[in-house]
């Protein structure tokens, strides 16, 4: 067989792959050794067991019988690699001696050459270890200078880091140092500026007080007596001509509104000019007959069918009118708003006359009068646009009359009703009520509650009733989700889960517990932890003795829209309190009455610069200083309170002058140091004074009544019993100035804490008096704060 090793490589690559020299040796191998007589069929068979086998299984003496085995080792993959031309890697014989020759001369060159190196050494040996040690000291210099190089970079790094520190250290000391430097000097300046303004309001006080004395000290000839003539006082009096008509419109509108009906009525008879501008129509909107005493009711019935078409609002309260007089309100067709409380003489008969004529009333007042069910039947036929009535100690209507406001047409419109004392009724048949109130009606238990679910109420007020429990509010947030309003005045069943379950009222604006006295810490906390907190505006917790620091520090975290807040008596409140208060900046009025807080407190109350009314009464760690220190910052304060602080004296009063100047009710009753010159000073600054009392301050003589006629024009009320020195002559003159005043001369009674000399009683039984009238006042002032629809028909 020729040789394959010009092929193609494409015939080589198939020899090789199909196993073509391995079968050829078995194959050749097996016929050598074994000789078999049939040579094909010996192939045949070999073969099947080649296929059997399978190639890859393929061994040199797979044909030969194993008892003939030779043997030999072989020397190559095959004995046809050569005959096929395939044994181009083989080692010939020839290759294999030129091989090992080769690999023996070079190991002999290489160990001879190693061997002469070491056994002839060399001439310049010597320089050649020079030079290395040189190349030695040099790396060895290297490396050091290298270690030294990085401990020196490393120290530079820190020392600069370092200064990079101090300096920072020291460009913070210098910005904290001139931050100090500045403030100082900043407070220094605004001391010296606050020192310098504090003086020249003195020096302004003591120049208009020296102006207004002289002002005062009008010789007696010029002043008016009884025995001087009318002619002779007409003569000294230097006539002052001045033409009112000559005003703008809205002017005049504005002067005659402040007129009283029988002042209305004079100021027509004066002349043709006043009588034209007291005929105008917006004058007669609103009439007032219960300010106005003796008028006749002949005047009353001409006023009205003058002005029936303009008559919006009438007031008739406590007038003793004969029942003709009543019914001439027929006539008023667009009568709005009426008011005939405590009208005794007030009967069905002229109340059906009144529905006929007046159809479009929309506020009614009936409040303890004598109608019977036969008015009740009357308001649902007449009145269908009726919104707020009031029937509060009427006793002769009954649970029949009250469910007469359904029928028919009804008053459906109906939002506000008043049931104050009116035990002998219910209101579950009055759906569309969204007010109630129940003052005096200690009989009502939790039923009342469940009867009124079915009304859709925003406001309820309940005082001084103690069969209310905590079972009414269990379920307040599913019967009435949308109230706004809840007063519970003295119901000392109420407990803290009562305000557990209100605090999930989302509507909730205004809450009154006042004398509520089971009322603690944990319960304030779990209300204010509610959604009610975030809308709550007013919170009265007088009387709460149990509440402390805690839920004030509450308070000014979760109530951002409170307004008014009433903690009075509350005795363990501290300077902490005081400080959260402080920081309430949406507070308007605060009445802190009954605490114990000190000097340092009202300090600390001075940073609130937007507060507006303030009462401190009873309060006995607080003297002058504290009320100077609070009254220097608080420029726009309008009501301050400090009755009963024993201890005050004129000081505060010259405070309040100087610094309050827009203060309009002031209360310094129970104050015995007080005289006449601290009431001169508030007559010549305060022109605002609307309120003031100043019962018990035995020191105030008859003097201070024409200072105050004097300086303070729009003063209104004035009380001032218990006041000896001040005559029976002066009071009865000074009442024609003002709208309402109170007078007694009589001694100061104990509970005052002081005798008529103005000397201190004890100390224990003055405390507990005190505190049994001031509670009492607490619960009329805050009946009279929440003010009733009513208030407008008044």
């Amino acid at each position: 067989m020729a040789s394959l090793r010009s092929a193609t490589p494409k015939l080589r690559n198939y020899f090789r792959d199909n196993y073509i020299p391995q079968i050829c040796e078995a194959l050749l191998c097996g016929l050598l050794v074994t000789c078999p007589e049939d040579p094909l069929r010996y192939l045949e068979h070999m073969i099947i067991v080649i296929i059997q086998n399978g190639l890859e299984n393929l061994l040199w003496d797979m044909c030969i019988d194993p008892s003939l085995k030779p043997k030999i080792r072989r020397l190559s993959e095959t004995y046809l690699e050569q005959l096929f031309g395939l044994d181009d890697q083989l080692v010939t014989p020839e290759l294999m001696i030129k091989a090992c020759t080769f690999y023996t001369g070079r190991l002999v060159k290489n160990h001879f050459g190693g061997w002469r190196e070491v056994a002839i050494p060399r001439a310049n040996q010597e320089a050649i270890l020079a030079e290395k040690m040189d190349r030695a000291i040099t790396h060895d210099n290297f490396r050091c200078q290298k270690v030294f190089f990085y401990h020196w970079l490393s120290y530079v790094i820190t020392c600069r880091e370092r200064l990079i520190v101090s300096l920072l250290r020291l460009r913070q000391m210098f910005c904290v140092q001139r931050q100090k430097i500045i403030l100082a000097k900043w407070k220094e300046k605004a001391r010296h500026k606050s020192k310098t303004r504090e003086d020249e309001l003195i020096l302004k006080h003591e120049l208009q007080l020296r102006k207004w004395k002289l002002k005062s000290k009008v010789p007696e000839e010029k002043l008016l007596s009884p025995e001087r003539s009318s002619s002779d006082t007409a003569a000294a009096a230097a006539p002052v001509e001045f033409d009112v008509s000559a005003l703008p419109e809205q002017a005049i509108m504005q002067i005659f509104l402040y007129l009283s009906f029988r002042d209305t009525i004079m100021c027509g008879q004066v002349n043709r000019s006043w009588m034209a501008m007291t005929q105008r129509g917006f004058l007669w909107n609103a009439i007032d007959f219960s300010t106005t005493k003796n008028i006749a009711d002949k005047c009353v019935v001409s006023t009205l069918q003058r002005w029936r078409l303009t008559v919006l609002r009438l007031n008739f309260r406590g007038c003793l009118f004969r029942t003709k007089t009543l019914k001439a309100v027929s006539h008023c067709k667009n009568l709005q708003e009426l008011n005939v409380s405590d009208c005794q003489s007030l009967t069905d008969e002229s109340m059906r006359h009144i529905s006929e004529g007046c159809p479009g009333v929309l506020y009614l007042n009936l409040s303890n009068t004598t109608i019977t069910n036969r008015t009740m039947r009357l308001l649902p036929r007449y009145f269908h646009n009726l919104q707020n009535l009031s029937l509060a100690y009427c006793r002769k209507f009954t649970d029949k009359g009250l469910q007469y406001l359904n029928l028919g047409n009804g008053c459906h419109k109906l939002i506000y009703l008043d049931l104050s004392g009116c035990t002998q009724v219910l209101v579950e048949k009055c759906p569309r009520i969204s007010t109630v109130v129940f003052i005096g009606s200690p009989h009502l238990s939790d039923c009342a509650f469940k009867a009124l679910s079915s009304c859709n109420l925003k406001k309820i007020r309940f005082e001084g009733n103690k069969r209310i429990t905590d079972a009414c509010f269990k379920y307040i947030d599913k019967n009435y989700p949308g109230i706004n309003h809840i007063y519970m005045v003295d119901c000392k069943a109420l407990t803290d889960s009562s305000l557990k379950s209100m605090s999930v009222l989302k509507q909730l604006t205004v809450l009154n517990l006042t004398n509520c006295v089971r009322i603690s810490d944990i319960g304030l906390r779990q209300f204010l932890d509610g959604p009610a907190s975030v809308r709550i505006r007013e919170l009265n917790l007088t009387n709460c003795s149990l509440l402390g620091d805690a839920s004030i520090v509450r308070l000014s975290e979760r109530c951002p829209n409170l307004h008014y807040l009433s903690l009075r008596n509350c005795e363990h409140l501290t300077d902490l309190a005081i400080e959260c208060i402080s920081g309430m900046l949406s507070l308007v009025s605060v009445d802190l009455s009954g605490t114990l807080i000190s000097n340092e407190s009202l300090n600390i109350l001075s940073r609130h610069r937007k507060l507006r009314e303030l009462s401190l009464s009873e309060c006995a760690n607080i003297t002058d200083i504290g009320i100077r220190a609070y009254c220097k910052t608080s420029l726009f304060l309008e009501h301050l309170d400090i009755s009963y602080c024993r201890q005050l004296s004129d000081d505060i009063i010259k405070t309040v002058a100087i610094f309050c100047t827009h203060i309009t009710s002031l209360n310094i009753a129970g104050c015995p140091k007080i005289t006449d010159g601290g009431l001169e000073t508030l007559s010549a600054k305060c022109h605002y004074l609307h309120i003031l009392d100043i019962s018990g301050c035995i020191l105030l003589t008859d003097q201070i009544l024409q200072d105050l006629q004097m300086g303070c024009k729009q003063l209104r009320i004035l009380k001032m019993r218990f006041c000896r020195s001040i005559s029976v002559a002066a009071a009865h003159r000074m009442s024609s100035v003002v709208q309402h005043q109170e007078y007694s001369s009589d001694d100061p009674p104990s509970w005052f804490g002081y005798d008529s000399e103005g000397n201190p009683l004890e100390e224990t039984q003055s405390r507990i008096q005190t505190r049994n009238y001031s509670e009492l006042i607490v619960k009329e002032s805050f009946s009279s704060d929440e003010e009733s629809p009513d208030a407008n028909l008044i």
